[in-house]
């Protein structure tokens, strides 16, 4: 079997903290990605990883659809759309660009394959800064965005419905999918299947554009909605192979 190539874009962020002590205070920075997660489960299963953190999608997200082809999958997970389509060359210079959301359309109308990964900018996200509704993204994704703060926080817990038992992305798995803590609200297409839910919200949703595949997965991949129990699971690495196989037909 040919190998399964993922782009996965996201999962980094930088921090910044002041801290006050009396009338003195200091500034630090530091650089953090939880991308690692999803690389050591994916090659534990053979499945080759590329990863693009969010302040490189600007240099390094392909920007033709013949370097986009590469790849089986493109992954998403909390990076905005402002993100591809705010380039220093457009926002800066006011220069036209390529549209890196319409690339992946038109990649998977071609036969690829396109997960997005909940998170506080993917779908709609945090206060809406997500900002995916009305983008090509939107138009080839099983699932349609709020126009606004999309985010179900549930600090308590829950596990998800599976109501799709016998489908591919649950080969191998006997338990329950532990504990979530939030994820994006969307509205399940007509056209699309419905994998698991919770209270009427799609957790894992998928469809077809054209000759490809495509996936809504609205809980975080990676802490905080997907907390170390989750990741520790002895089946997330094969849920995610799962994912990957069925994304890709493979």
């Amino acid at each position: 079997m040919d190998k399964i190539h993922v782009l996965f874009v996201g999962e980094s962020w930088f921090i910044q903290t002041t801290e006050t002590k009396g009338v003195d205070y200091f500034t630090t920075y530091r650089y953090e990605e939880c991308a690692y997660i999803m690389k050591d489960l994916f090659e534990a299963g053979g499945i080759d990883f590329t990863h693009i953190p969010s302040h490189r999608v600007e240099f390094d997200f392909p920007e033709s659809s013949e370097e986009l082809r590469k790849y089986d999958i493109v992954m998403f997970s909390d990076v905005g759309a402002n993100t591809f389509l705010l380039p220093t060359k457009t926002f800066i210079h006011g220069n036209p660009s390529v549209n890196k959301l319409a690339l992946v359309r038109d990649y998977v109308a071609d036969g690829g394959s396109f997960c997005m990964i909940g998170g506080y900018l993917t779908f709609m996200g945090f206060e809406g800064k997500g900002r995916y509704k009305r983008t090509p993204i939107e138009e080839i994704m099983p699932v349609e965005f709020y126009e606004s703060d999309d985010r179900a926080e549930l600090p308590e817990g829950f596990s998800p419905d599976i109501v799709a038992p016998n489908h591919p992305v649950f080969d191998g798995i006997d338990e329950q999918i532990p504990n979530m803590l939030g994820y994006n609200s969307t509205n399940l297409k007509a056209d699309s299947t419905l994998l698991a839910e919770h209270n009427g919200d799609p957790i894992i949703a998928v469809a077809t554009y054209g000759k490809g595949r495509t996936m809504a997965y609205t809980c975080d991949c990676a802490p905080h909605w997907a907390p170390l129990t989750l990741c520790n699971w002895k089946y997330y690495g094969r849920l995610w192979q799962n994912i990957a196989h069925w994304l890709a037909n493979k």
